[in-house]
């Protein structure tokens, strides 16, 4: 199954979606429906690390000091399942393979991969 774990509300998510082309993604709003603890099993599995899953970007990231803390996996796993802002975002799984983030190189690898 294909699928794409993004955020309703988040701009850059929405323009991201509006470029793909015509296709057979799931859509999980991360808010409206939580990642489960297999799901975020599977993400890790594809992309080897919790910390690549993780937005260091998050106003939550900041505003817990959290740069100023020495995460290790099992934090990045913790915080992720806590609350949604810290998925990287969006996360893509297509045939097997994980994009996650917002680049421009990543966004195209998804096309390509979805065309």
């Amino acid at each position: 199954m294909n699928k794409i774990y993004y955020l309703a509300s988040c701009d850059t998510c929405r323009k991201i979606i509006k470029s793909l082309p015509e296709n057979n993604l799931v859509f999980q709003d991360i808010r409206q429906n939580p990642i489960t603890e297999a799901e975020l099993e599977e993400m890790y599995k594809l992309s080897g690390s919790y910390e690549a899953l993780f937005s260091k970007k998050a106003q939550l990231y900041k505003s817990m000091d959290l740069k100023n803390k020495n995460l290790g996996e099992s934090d990045f796993k913790k915080y992720i399942l806590e609350h949604y802002t810290f998925l990287s975002r969006p996360i893509f799984i297509i045939d097997g393979k994980i994009y996650i983030g917002n680049s421009q190189k990543n966004v195209a690898e998804v096309i390509k991969a979805l065309s």
